[in-house]
């Protein structure tokens, strides 16, 4: 009788026969995955292509049930676990050697719900399926800005974007889950029911169980919005970032202004002779009406003389995909970020000079400026806590030949620590990378020692470890 290897949770060699492997299929209405199987290898790809693991199988699952069985086999032998979503996470977290890939990413039911002025959507939708059943009535739930991003990753590590400062976090619109517990428990968490689990996943990741669908509160956004990207060339990068410093002191709420460094993308938006020049500039979205934000924008738009002005009146959904063609599925991605407090004449510099030094046309340097509605929320409200900050900055390094990681790494991590001395600490669970494991508890600050507890009570054993792992209290 044919076995296949696996791998325990404490990372030991455990082999299956094919009676157990056909117990499996049996149980599971989606697919079972080996790595003899035709969609073996498309299946265990993911966005990161630095990432390269071969599970053991790939649990396809098409709902709950799925889900609460593959949880249930690989509990009864001892398999190693991993979680999919939409596949997004830069770390490969979706991902493990050896074990079980339990993959959401077949999931996409979605409904609306106008009466309640709410949307509840499964764990495999991404945020463009997502924008593109609430933008239909001008709806939408305050996410992330690229649209192939999962939603499920996004919101449990916290979720900010273009309208966080009109609306909140991602989590600050999430109103309950469904969830599958480490036990195979299928439960309900809100402000009503498990509130200590509610409270957990509103940042913790997915260290506590597998959501399987989430309830949002929608919030009016477009479909028709005031924004775009406005860019100067790089040598007029310290003057620029200054102005924007002063000019978003007073900003409203419903603007966010989001600066970037790069080399110009060969975009079809940008002009072609613009493409590969070094460039800094705005992306810009007012959320309110075109007629009040316009004034608003002006002062920023009359500043210099920019290479190009994209910003008018467009689609929300074109804003939200402005940047999908420079973080395509499969090319290679390394990840550094920090909270800042400010944009300091000092802090400038430093931006400057590194982004300089960029080694690749694909890394995007960008500024996320917080505040607003983000940091009117208690830091001990959720579990993502850092509300002070004013900017997560993101070191997006991206390229395609993997000969040239070795450079393009090295050049992410000296920025990165030069960034240091104007950090506030603290992580972004969302932006880090695989080898940054010893920044979880920093992530979490003063909630650390709850959300240990919590562990403890759902999954004492961390059989969901396969993430920015949150240890259960001894």
């Amino acid at each position: 009788m044919s076995k296949i290897k696996t791998m325990t949770t404490s990372y030991e060699e455990v082999f299956l026969n094919e009676n157990d492997l056909e117990k499996l299929k049996s149980l599971i209405q989606g697919d079972v995955l080996l790595p003899t199987d035709t969609e073996y290898d498309s299946a265990r790809r993911i966005w990161n292509g630095m990432i390269d693991k071969c599970p053991a199988m790939i649990v396809r699952c098409t709902g709950p049930a799925d889900v609460i069985d593959a949880v249930k086999f690989a509990r009864k032998h001892n398999i190693l676990v991993s979680v999919r979503g939409g596949g997004h996470n830069v770390a490969g977290n979706a991902l493990c050697d050896d074990g079980m890939v339990i993959d959401l990413s077949c999931m996409k039911g979605i409904h609306v719900d106008l009466k309640s002025n709410t949307a509840r959507a499964q764990a495999g939708v991404t945020l463009g399926e997502l924008d593109r059943e609430t933008q239909i009535f001008g709806l939408s739930v305050p996410s992330g800005i690229v649209t192939t991003t999962g939603i499920a990753g996004l919101t449990l590590g916290g979720g900010f974007g273009y309208t966080s400062r009109k609306y909140g976090l991602t989590i600050d619109n999430l109103i309950s889950v469904d969830m599958v517990t480490a036990n195979g428990e299928f439960l309900t968490a809100s402000n009503t029911e498990n509130e200590d689990l509610f409270w957990g996943i509103r940042g913790g990741g997915g260290n506590f169980g597998i959501v399987t669908s989430f309830e949002y509160k929608l919030q009016k956004v477009g479909p028709i919005v005031l924004g775009g990207m406005l860019l100067h060339s790089m040598d007029k990068a310290r003057e620029f970032l200054r102005f924007y410093r002063d000019f978003i002191v007073d900003a409203p709420d419903e603007l966010a202004v989001v600066p970037l460094l790069r080399l110009a993308p060969p975009a079809p938006f940008l002009p072609q002779k613009l493409h590969g020049k070094p460039v800094v500039g705005v992306i810009v979205l007012y959320t309110g009406s075109i007629e009040d934000g316009e004034p608003i924008i002006a002062p920023l738009r009359k500043y210099g003389t920019p290479l190009i002005d994209g910003i008018g009146p467009k689609p929300f959904q074109t804003l939200q995909s402005m940047l999908d063609t420079g973080v395509l599925p499969g090319w290679n991605y390394y990840v550094k970020s920090e909270y800042l407090p400010a944009f300091s004449d000092d802090f400038i510099d430093t931006l400057v000079e590194h982004a300089s030094k960029i080694t690749s046309p694909l890394s995007v340097i960008a500024g996320f400026h917080l505040g607003g509605a983000v940091s009117r929320i208690n830091e001990d409200s959720t579990a993502y806590n850092h509300r002070n900050a004013a900017y997560s900055l993101i070191l997006n390094t991206t390229w395609i030949d993997p000969s040239e990681s070795d450079k393009h790494i090295k050049w992410t991590r000296e920025f990165w620590k030069a960034l240091q001395p104007f950090s506030i600490g603290g992580a972004y669970v969302n932006f880090m990378t695989g080898d940054e494991s010893d920044r979880v508890a920093a992530a979490y600050g003063a909630n650390y020692a709850r959300l240990k507890q919590i562990k403890k009570k759902y999954d004492p054993e961390n059989i969901f470890h396969n993430n920015q792992n949150i240890k259960p209290t001894v």
